[in-house]
């Protein structure tokens, strides 16, 4: 099995510099641009956070400025023609379906290096993903 070129390739961003820093690792693991594929996860908002009460956010308008976010960082990188999509849900559970979905052939993720107490709370995306993925994940520490 060849390690180069992969045909898909999902990175989750989070617009941290280690989300952006496993996007250019990505990028020398495919052949085209276009097999690049990029998601950001926005968290599902409660019914009572002020700007749903007051009816000034929705989820449309966020996903469209997060999306427009993504599309510029992807441009100041050269990656412009990178694909990219913004879901709302558990950041695990959504890469690792859109992964499936896109039939992906790896997930290049980051990992903050969460420790004690704070990683049993809160536990890593990473892992998440590592353990819901169909495909392997590459997951990059600092």
């Amino acid at each position: 099995m060849a390690w180069l070129p992969r045909r898909a390739v999902v990175v989750p961003i989070d617009f941290s510099d280690d989300s952006l820093a496993a996007l250019q690792v990505a990028k020398e693991l495919v052949g085209d641009l276009a097999d690049l594929h990029t998601i950001h996860v926005l968290a599902i908002w409660e019914p009572n956070e002020p700007g749903i009460v007051w009816e000034m956010v929705d989820e449309r308008s966020r996903a469209a400025h997060a999306a427009d976010a993504l599309q510029k960082k992807l441009a100041e990188l050269g990656l412009e023609d990178a694909r990219t999509i913004v879901r709302f849900g558990d950041p695990g559970h959504e890469i690792a379906d859109y992964a499936r979905e896109v039939n992906s052939e790896l997930i290049v993720v980051s990992s903050r290096g969460r420790s004690g107490l704070t990683r049993l709370l809160i536990g890593s995306t990473a892992e998440r993903v590592a353990r819901l993925a169909h495909c392997p994940v590459l997951m990059l520490k600092r």
